[in-house]
């Protein structure tokens, strides 16, 4: 059980991020629910608590998931980050430095287990 970390979860699939949502809260997480960048970001600015991103790279939107990581690490650095796609691989240096890539379909153990992680971290 965790001490209620706030996690913003970003996908426009909608049964994916019920289910990735679904998940972190059965194991205690606080979970906020966004379907594209642009609401990522008005969620940011009005929630200082948000610990960690979990976002999907292909949205429609203003920007992607990859665009939407950037402009997390730069206006809230402490935000750690989790990009996912089941479309494409993505190089460790397409992201930002101390976030992780977790492809799609996903083990939700396994997602679990990178948040912990970059939480721990």
């Amino acid at each position: 059980m965790t001490d209620r970390i706030a996690v913003l979860v970003v996908d426009d699939e909608v049964l994916v991020r019920l289910d990735v949502a679904d998940q972190l809260r059965d194991v205690g997480y606080e979970v906020l629910e966004a379907s594209n960048a642009d609401q990522a970001i008005e969620i940011l600015n009005i929630t200082p608590g948000i610990r960690l991103l979990f976002t999907d790279i292909d949205m429609p939107g203003s920007m992607d998931g990859l665009k939407l990581a950037a402009a997390v690490r730069d206006r809230w650095p402490p935000v750690k980050i989790i990009v996912t796609s089941g479309h494409r691989n993505v190089d460790i240096a397409e992201i930002p430095d101390g976030s992780m890539f977790v492809s799609k379909p996903y083990a939700h153990l396994a997602v679990l287990r990178s948040m912990r992680e970059l939480l721990s971290a």
